[in-house]
């Protein structure tokens, strides 16, 4: 498992497990313009030549917003989220990002308690965030 920065040309494997796992899935288009845009850092989870997961942030003036993170369903609970969020966290310190801010499904026990561990503290709540099924957004940050 390689994780490394994502290519624009890895934005049709990247969307096509979009497809799969979100019911409001990203474009390709979106995930190549996200990935050329300097201000923000996007990562890829590589096995056998093929993108199993990628993570996303965008960031500004020493905060990020991470808007994706998510591994192919047949790759979960190997711990790649994790080794993910690592290198993108890692990514964006060296650009001097010093908060970092994401949302997530207040159903989604998984990935809230792999932010709790990662150290990312709950700061709010986004009522009816999400669609599809409608459900709120926890809020949550990560200092350093």
């Amino acid at each position: 498992m390689i994780i490394r920065r994502m290519k624009p040309e890895d934005a049709a494997e990247a969307a096509q497990i979009e497809k799969e796992v979100f019911s409001i899935p990203w474009s390709e288009k979106s995930f190549r313009d996200a990935v050329l845009n300097n201000g923000n850092i996007y990562v890829a989870a590589e096995e056998n030549d093929k993108i199993v997961g990628y993570a996303g942030a965008w960031g500004v003036f020493g905060e990020a917003d991470i808007t994706n993170v998510c591994v192919a369903p047949e790759y979960r609970r190997r711990g790649i989220a994790e080794k993910m969020l690592q290198f993108l966290i890692k990514e964006a310190r060296k650009k001097e990002i010093n908060i970092f801010f994401l949302e997530v499904r207040e159903s989604n026990l998984a990935a809230i308690a792999l932010y709790e561990k990662m150290g990312f503290q709950q700061i709010g709540i986004r009522k009816n965030f999400y669609e599809r099924p409608v459900e709120n957004g926890k809020v949550m940050s990560l200092t350093f």
